[in-house]
């Protein structure tokens, strides 16, 4: 069988399997990288190593896990499992990049510049992700039916959740989807009436990281969602209230979304007056 009808096959199996759109993407971008590598040879357990070494000198090693990854699911399926590799084992980290933390006056800049600069979907947008924990894939079960319950029923990879909606964004969504003749379905949609992805957004945050001086990196979705996880667990300590209301199955992901930066643990540690050098008596 040649490769593109294999990485045809592959990507039918992988949507059957109901994997989200952006794994799709990710994980055909991997397959074919990896068949652009094996070229027309035969298959064999030493050539997959060595591809897994090549990685590891040009991507860190989260990002080469995430690309072999993909690579032993296209392995399984097209029949080579005996050639599937292991990840490298990284150690957990104790807190995270500080140049990706988005601070609380940081997240005020950017509902500044988008409202000043009449941009509301985006406006409510960050603020329905940051007060809920919402991930971007889920934004469509955001409807004008579940305004009226303040829940919203998340229904993806055969998992189901209730997300809860707080009152004043269901008011505030309720009047923008009056605005926009939203009258049933989805509150955010293109133009076309389609759910917004994350191609949509990406294309507006460029114009907004630049406008409410905050780096571009700092302001993807995902990251929206590791501020509402962060400010939820200073607050109430429960981690594992917190795994229910951001859809973990596994607790240790979601202290992943606790962990804070390196400079807050060194106040943190600091704090303890464990230190005692001048102010011991003997």
């Amino acid at each position: 069988m040649n490769h593109k009808s294999l990485l045809t096959q592959f990507e039918r199996q992988l949507r059957v399997e109901e994997r989200s759109s952006a794994t799709v993407a990710k994980y055909m971008h991997d397959a074919r990288d990896f068949l652009e590598y094996i070229g027309k040879e035969d298959l064999d357990k030493e050539q997959v190593i060595h591809y897994k070494e090549q990685l590891l000198k040009r991507y860190k090693v989260s990002s080469v896990n995430f690309m072999l990854a993909a690579v032993n699911c296209f392995l399984r399926f097209s029949g080579h499992p005996d050639c599937v590799v292991k990840l490298y084992k990284m150690q957990r980290e104790a807190f995270r990049e500080e140049d990706r933390e988005l601070s609380k006056e940081e997240y005020r800049r950017l509902l500044c510049a988008a409202q000043n600069g009449k941009k509301q979907r985006l406006f409510l947008l960050l603020q329905t992700i940051t007060s809920t924990g919402i991930r971007v894939s889920e934004l469509r079960f955001i409807t004008v039916e579940s305004l009226a319950l303040r829940r919203a029923r998340v229904s993806l990879k055969g998992k189901s959740r209730l997300v809860i909606l707080p009152h004043r964004l269901c008011r505030e969504l309720s009047d923008y989807a009056r605005k926009q003749g939203i009258q049933a379905g989805s509150i955010f949609v293109t133009h076309t009436r389609k759910p917004l992805d994350r191609s949509n957004i990406l294309h507006e945050r460029k114009a907004l990281a630049k406008k409410a001086r905050v780096k571009a990196e700092k302001i993807f979705p995902h990251n929206l969602r590791h501020f509402f996880a962060l400010t939820y667990y200073k607050v109430e300590h429960n981690v594992c209230h917190l795994a229910d209301l951001l859809g973990h199955a596994n607790i240790n992901t979601t202290r992943i979304y606790t962990l804070t930066s390196c400079k807050e643990q060194e106040q943190q540690i600091n704090n303890l007056g464990l230190l005692m050098f001048s102010d011991l008596v003997l």
